[in-house]
C-alpha cells in the first residue's frame, strides 16, 4: 500500500508525482472503497435518490401576539383543539374574550400574547383577519372595530317548558308551619339578555353594559334591568372596575354564565349559599399565568330590586376569590362547566372563595316575600320574617360569612367538578334577636358530564346536598344537551330532577321553595 499525501507542491506518491491516469484510478478506487466500507453499492446516475431520514416534527405550537387595541390571527391546525401554554403579553389572555380559535387559526386581541399548543403545524400563511362586522365564537358579533372604539354585541335567550305537577302539594317547615306549593306547568320565553362590550378611545378603558329581563317575573320590581360596569385595564395583573357584577362568592358567579351543564339553573346548594349581582368596585387579574384573583367591595349581597334609599351607608360587603389552573392555565371558554371543546391535555382547576356581609332587612328585595333568595334557612324560611324564631322575635340584621372550595378536571370531553360550602350566620340585631342562636350550614355539589358524541351530544349527572340546623335538603339531576349545529350557540336541553325540600325557589328557577318530588323541563337556548 502506497502512502498518498499532499505537499505544498501538490499531490505526491512516494517520491514520484502521480500522472493524470494514476490520479483517476486512485479517485475511482477511493470511491469504490468508501462505498464497500459502508456496505452500500456505489451510486449510479440511474439509481433513485435515497430518501432523507425523517426529521422530528416541530412542536405543534403557535405563538400569537397582539398589541393593545388590535387583533391578530395566526394560522394553525385546530382540529385537535387549542391550549394556551403560556401568556406573555401586556394583557391577560382570557379564552373567548382576548383569545380563541376557529377552524383554521388562533386569534388574540387587546394585548394578549402567548404560545398555544395546537394540532400538527400547517404551512399556511397567516390569514388576514376579517373585518367587522363578523361573528366571533363565544364572544358575539363584532359590530365595529376601529381606531377609537370596539363594539361587540351578544344575545341570549331560551324557551322553557316546565312541569312541576309531580311535586307534593304542601310542605312543613322547620317550625311546624304547613305551607302550600303552587305547582306550575307552563311555557315561557324565559329570559332575554342583550350585552354590549368593548372599549372606547383606548383599549384600556372597557365597558360591559346590558339589558336583561325574565318574562317569568312580569310585574316584579326587577323585571327589566339595565345594568353593567366599566373598567380600566392597567395590565394583565390589574383590572379595576365599578358597577354591577356578580360577587365572586362561588364557582358559578365567576362570570361563566351561560356555559353551564343545564340551561340557566344552578343546583340548590349553589343557589342557597351564593351571593348575587350587586353594585361595587373590584380589582382582578393574574398573580401568575395560572393563578387569577378577584376582590370586590360592594353594597350588599344582591342589588336587584333594591333602591339606593334602602341601602345602609357602611359598604360592608366584601368578596374574594382565587382560581388556580395548574396544568393548562385555562378551563374552557369563560371557565364554563363541561368539556364541549374536548381538551386533549388534562385541564384542572382549584378555586377558593370567601364573602362577608352585614345584611339588614331594609336592603332585601321584599324581605318578607317568598321571592327573596339571599338569606334563607335550610327549610326555605326567610331569616327576616317577623316572629319566625318565636313570638316577638324579629331579626333586622345578620352577619353573613360564607366560603367555598371547588376543584375540577376536564379531559377529552369528560368533566368532573365538585364544590363544598360553609356558611355562618350570627351577631343578630333586631327585636329580641339575642335569643336567636348562631347558625352554621354546609353542603356540597358534584357535577359530571361526557360528550357522548363529540360536538353534538352531551350527557350529565349532578347532585347536591345541604346540611343545616333546619333541615338537610338534597337533589339529583340528569340531563342531556343536543348542540344541533355541532357548535355552541344553539342547544336543546332536557333535564329531569328529584328534590327533597328545596330551600330556594323563584319563578325563574325550576323549583319552588319547599319542593319535594320530580320536576322536568325542556329548554331551547340561543346564545351568540
Amino acid at each position: 500500500m502506497r502512502c498518498v499525501r499532499r505537499t505544498r507542491a501538490g499531490w505526491s506518491s512516494g517520491h514520484r508525482r502521480p500522472d493524470s491516469f494514476g490520479t483517476v484510478v486512485f479517485v475511482i478506487t477511493l470511491l469504490l472503497a468508501t462505498g464497500v466500507a459502508r456496505g452500500q453499492p456505489p451510486a449510479t446516475a440511474a439509481d433513485p435518490v435515497a430518501p432523507e431520514a425523517a426529521t422530528p416534527q416541530s412542536p405543534p405550537t403557535v405563538s400569537c401576539i397582539s398589541a393593545p387595541g388590535q387583533r391578530s390571527t395566526c394560522a394553525a391546525d385546530t382540529s385537535a383543539g387549542v391550549v394556551l401554554l403560556r401568556s406573555n403579553g401586556d394583557a391577560p389572555c382570557l379564552l373567548g374574550k382576548t383569545w380563541g380559535y376557529d377552524q383554521a387559526s388562533v386569534w388574540v386581541s387587546d394585548g394578549c400574547a402567548g404560545e398555544f399548543a395546537t394540532g400538527p403545524a400547517t404551512p399556511k400563511e397567516e390569514a388576514a383577519p376579517p373585518k367587522a362586522p363578523r361573528h366571533v365564537p363565544n364572544v358575539g358579533f363584532l359590530l365595529f372595530d376601529g381606531d377609537k372604539a370596539q363594539i361587540y354585541m351578544r344575545l341570549f335567550s331560551y324557551g322553557r317548558y316546565l312541569n312541576q305537577r309531580n311535586l307534593d302539594e304542601t310542605y312543613v317547615d322547620a317550625f311546624g308551619n304547613t305551607k302550600t306549593i303552587e305547582r306550575r306547568q307552563d311555557i315561557q320565553l324565559q329570559k332575554f339578555f342583550l350585552p354590549f362590550s368593548g372599549w372606547f378611545l383606548t383599549p384600556k378603558f372597557r365597558y360591559y353594559l346590558y339589558v336583561w329581563s325574565a318574562n317569568t317575573s312580569q310585574g316584579d320590581p326587577a323585571q327589566v334591568v339595565g345594568a353593567g360596569n366599566i373598567s380600566w385595564n392597567f395590565n394583565r395583573w390589574v383590572n379595576v372596575g365599578v358597577g354591577i357584577t356578580s360577587l365572586p362568592s362561588v364557582r358559578s358567579t365567576e362570570g361563566q354564565f351561560p356555559y353551564w351543564l343545564g340551561v340557566d339553573d344552578r343546583l340548590i346548594a349553589d343557589e342557597f349559599f351564593r351571593g348575587s349581582y350587586t353594585s361595587g368596585v373590584w380589582a382582578k387579574g393574574e398573580l401568575h399565568s395560572t393563578l387569577k384573583y378577584m376582590a370586590m367591595f360592594a353594597n350588599n349581597l344582591s342589588t336587584l330590586g333594591v333602591s339606593a334609599a334602602q341601602l345602609d351607608n357602611r359598604l360592608d360587603t366584601q368578596s374574594y376569590s382565587l382560581t388556580w389552573m395548574p396544568t393548562t392555565g385555562e378551563f374552557g371558554p369563560w371557565a364554563g362547566f363541561g368539556d364541549f371543546e374536548g381538551h386533549q391535555k388534562l385541564a384542572t382547576r382549584v378555586g377558593l372563595h370567601y364573602t362577608h356581609s352585614l345584611e339588614d332587612r331594609q336592603s332585601q328585595p321584599g324581605s318578607e316575600a317568598i321571592e327573596n333568595t339571599q338569606i334563607r334557612l335550610t327549610d326555605g324560611s326567610v331569616i327576616f320574617t317577623p316572629n319566625l324564631f318565636g313570638q316577638g322575635i324579629t331579626v333586622n340584621e345578620v352577619d353573613y360569612r360564607m366560603t367555598s372550595v371547588d376543584a375540577g378536571v376536564k379531559y377529552r370531553g369528560l368533566s368532573l367538578e365538585g364544590e363544598y360550602y360553609w356558611r355562618w350566620l350570627g351577631d343578630y340585631k333586631g327585636v329580641n334577636a339575642s335569643r336567636v342562636p348562631d347558625i352554621s350550614d354546609h353542603g356540597y355539589q358534584l357535577q359530571s358530564s361526557a360528550m357522548a358524541i363529540p360536538k353534538t351530544v352531551q350527557v350529565y349527572f349532578s347532585g347536591s346536598q345541604i346540611f343545616g340546623q333546619h333541615g338537610d335538603p338534597w337533589e339529583v339531576r340528569g340531563g342531556a344537551n343536543w348542540f344541533v349545529m355541532r357548535q355552541r350557540g344553539l342547544r336543546l336541553n332536557g333535564e329531569w330532577m328529584y328534590v327533597k325540600g328545596s330551600p330556594v325557589g323563584y319563578t325563574a328557577y325550576p323549583y319552588p321553595v319547599g319542593a319535594r318530588g320530580t320536576v322536568f323541563h325542556v329548554n331551547f337556548e340561543m346564545n351568540f
